[in-house]
């Protein structure tokens, strides 16, 4: 007989295993975390070395009692602060028509970002209107705080004849040239490597301009990630890079693509300034981003960011996490829910009430059922009409090469 080796057993969690499967009790960790533990650097002179506590700790600034606190507090004035409960109600409703007109034939396809409401709409907020976003799929209200026409956006998801990207992407695949809302990009991960290269131009022909892009957990396993990661860290352009932790790549765990203790930390082997930041806490993600803008205008380049949330829905109308994880899972979730905290914070400050909070979801629900009868005047999924076969030859190409238009020719558009 041979050599007799020793057997090692890893542990099941550290190959992927989830907290909790569908027939086990949700297990998270209460949280330790609290506002006072984390200074705020000097974002004009932050050091990547600087925010080793910040990549390893959690920035707050709502406590537990619904306070803000701690030297992240952005000290939001009243009316700012309501502005982004507005537009995280407004997504929110929104999200829930579509996926009720998504189970009603109205549109094919949905994906919500319940749970996550606070992130593109503090971090959009945080930013200048001219700087330009590179989302992924959880981050439609960015284009509530730039403005976009609720019509504009259903006419998209409902892929009629004034969809504005001419059935040519998925629904909520939004792109919007006018608030610099870059087209979203199926294959995950592409966007990290294109927001790099629209800040390098911008760097490059001097603009005060930046960028902000989104990938998932699961998606920061892909190389695209390390390829935009390794050129941010070499070229230093003015760019926001975000990882959104929220648990689940549709049904694989995060645990599976953590790489590491977390996502944030990870760009310090870059050299770039890391932070990672209760992404429900509507105040902390505001001010995280609005510090990594500052350093931007400082002329620093980039900030490597984790997001740590909880996807609360499925990961789109097509999924079923009930077969993957426990139904009540986010009620254990220690990061509460982002519309709830920031509801109570203006409360406790006596800006806000429960009886305002009913009354604009009547208004806000009213805006968008106005928005969608408006929208499919233009057509539906069910009855069309839908754009022309002839629009997949126009609009990509100045000059429309040679192949192309002996293709369109066949076609006899």
């Amino acid at each position: 007989m041979g050599e007799q080796r020793e057997v090692i057993t890893a542990d099941p969690y550290i190959v992927g295993k989830p907290p909790a499967r569908p027939d086990g009790k949700p297990k998270f960790a209460a949280w330790t975390e609290k506002p006072s533990d984390l200074s705020r650097p000097n974002p004009t002179t932050c050091s990547a070395p600087d925010t080793h506590d910040h990549a390893h700790g959690l920035i707050r600034v709502l406590s537990d009692a619904g306070d803000a606190e701690g030297e992240w507090n952005p000290e939001m004035d009243d009316a700012t602060l309501l502005e982004g409960l507005g537009y995280m109600m407004k997504l929110r409703i929104f999200d829930d028509r579509m996926i009720k007109m998504q189970r009603t034939g109205k549109l094919s396809f949905y994906m919500r970002s319940l749970g996550e409401e606070a992130i593109a709409i503090a971090q959009t907020m945080a930013l200048k209107e001219q700087d330009w976003i590179f989302p992924t799929y959880r981050q439609p209200g960015a284009q509530f705080v730039r403005g976009r026409d609720l019509v504009s956006m259903i006419n998209h998801c409902v892929g009629n004849i004034e969809d504005n990207v001419k059935g040519r992407q998925m629904p909520v695949h939004y792109t919007w040239k006018e608030g610099r809302f870059i087209s979203i990009s199926s294959p995950v991960g592409t966007q990290f490597s294109q927001a790099i290269g629209v800040a390098m131009a911008s760097a490059y022909k001097g603009l005060d301009e930046a960028c902000i892009t989104w990938i998932g957990d699961g998606a920061s396993a892909e190389g695209d990630y390390h390829y935009a990661v390794n050129f941010a860290s070499t070229f230093k352009p003015p760019v926001i890079l975000c990882i959104v932790n929220n648990q689940w790549a549709i049904s694989t765990h995060q645990n599976l693509a953590t790489g590491g203790r977390n996502f944030a930390a990870r760009g310090l082997a870059y050299d770039i300034p890391c932070l990672r930041v209760d992404g429900n806490d509507f105040l902390a993600v505001f001010a995280a981003t609005q510090w990594a803008r500052q350093r931007i205008d400082a002329g620093l380049g980039p900030t490597h960011m984790e997001l740590y949330t909880y996807r609360t829905g499925p990961h789109s109308s097509s999924d079923d996490p009930s077969v993957y994880r426990h139904a009540d899972e986010a009620d254990y979730w220690p990061g509460g829910d982002p519309v709830e905290r920031l509801k109570q914070h203006a409360i406790k400050k006596g800006i806000w009430s429960e009886e305002k909070h009913s009354a604009l979801e009547k208004i806000l629900d009213d805006e968008i059922m106005s928005a969608y009868k408006e929208a499919v005047k233009n057509g539906d999924l069910a009855n069309g009409p839908y754009p022309p076969a002839s629009t997949i030859f126009t609009e990509v190409y100045e000059e429309i090469p040679w192949h192309i238009q002996e293709q369109r020719e066949e076609l006899g558009k």
